[in-house]
């Protein structure tokens, strides 16, 4: 959801004042993965340890795309597609990745009180089909109408989402609902990868799938990994508002200027709130930081759902978080630490 928030940010970064460091910086790219841009830098002694991590990095990345998707199927898997092929007919034996991403966006949607919920996916495939006719035919734009979006909302209970941990069984009840984990699952896989990429030696990287930036350590030099933040208003000349400074914390974005469509001259995003079952038009981009990835991807999405005092609130009440919202008229507002990683 968030695709070109960091890439163009993360390059522009990631150079530096340089001390003495024994490791060099390798870098890798890759599009093929979660319909984004995806890039990988990391600090490793020589090109064979680098090539070591990037075969994890790439290997685990294409698993979770696989996983994860909602549109494709792969020979010999059961991703979230096969749940929803079978939604209201059999259980589905999956990944056991699949299950804790599932488990972690239930808590998620009891946590934000159902402003992030993965089984929404009847309403925004719906949003998805408009958005898609529209962008291909301008002319006759249109949005879903408000009696359609409403029958589909009988339709994303997250309790008749049945998870069986044992046998690492995923059964949707209704017939009608899928899932659609588009709002958790990069942050999810960035936030699982580099726990991967540190249990195989790895001390110093940063990873932007799609703009969800997650880092690992410091850089090479022990300097902390500066990254941007995408200034939403694409017409300015100005390509990021802040640079921050991270060390073991994920950014994640979201924003309304990525994936929308324009309906008698408003743009329509694609963020949609559970309770309006509308895209929201108070924000342009509400910002997260979190030492999880997971965490940052999810809270982006639910805090850009919340009124600014109810989303201050609850950011404030999280531990090692912060927030960052930019208003469609260009204001913007600091959660209380979200400062102290700017960059003076």
């Amino acid at each position: 959801m968030r695709e070109w928030i960091a890439v163009v940010i993360t390059a522009l970064f990631l150079t530096g004042c340089m001390q003495e460091t024994k490791n060099r910086e390798f870098d890798a790219q890759y599009f093929d993965y979660f319909d984004t841009f995806t890039t990988f830098t990391v600090y490793a002694e020589d090109e064979e340890q680098f090539q070591e991590y990037k075969e994890l990095f790439e290997s685990e990345l294409k698993n979770y795309h696989q996983l994860f998707d909602i549109y494709e199927s792969y020979q010999g898997l059961n991703n979230i597609k096969t749940i929803n092929d079978n939604r209201g007919i059999t259980p589905v034996q999956t990944d056991e990745e699949i299950v804790r991403l599932i488990k972690f966006a239930r808590d998620e949607y009891e946590t934000t009180n159902g402003r992030v919920n993965v089984a929404m996916g009847s309403v925004l495939s719906l949003w998805h089909k408009y958005r898609t006719d529209g962008i291909a035919h301008p002319e006759q734009a249109e949005i879903p109408p408000m009696q359609e979006l409403r029958k589909a909302a009988e339709h994303m209970d997250i309790e008749a989402v049945r998870i069986d941990e044992t046998r690492s069984l995923v059964y949707l009840e209704d017939s009608a609902m899928s899932l659609d984990v588009g709002a958790v699952a990069k942050g999810y896989a960035a936030q699982r990868i580099c726990e991967k990429l540190r249990e195989a030696g790895v001390s110093s990287a940063l990873i932007s799938i799609g703009g969800n930036v997650q880092t690992i350590g410091t850089k090479g030099n022990g300097s902390p990994w500066r990254v941007g933040v995408q200034n939403p208003d694409t017409s300015s000349g100005q390509s990021y508002l802040y640079a921050l400074k991270l060390q073991d914390l994920a950014l994640v974005t979201s924003g309304t200027y990525q994936r929308y469509y324009e309906v008698d001259g408003v743009r329509y995003h694609h963020i949609i709130d559970p309770e309006t079952l509308m895209p929201g038009q108070e924000f342009a981009s509400v910002t997260i930081l979190s030492p999880n990835g997971a965490r940052a991807d999810a809270l982006s999405t639910a805090v850009f759902n919340m009124p600014l005092e109810e989303g201050m609130a609850f950011v404030e009440s999280l531990e090692d978080t912060e927030a960052f919202w930019v208003y469609e008229d260009g204001r913007e507002v600091f959660s209380s630490g979200f400062e102290n990683y700017v960059e003076k």
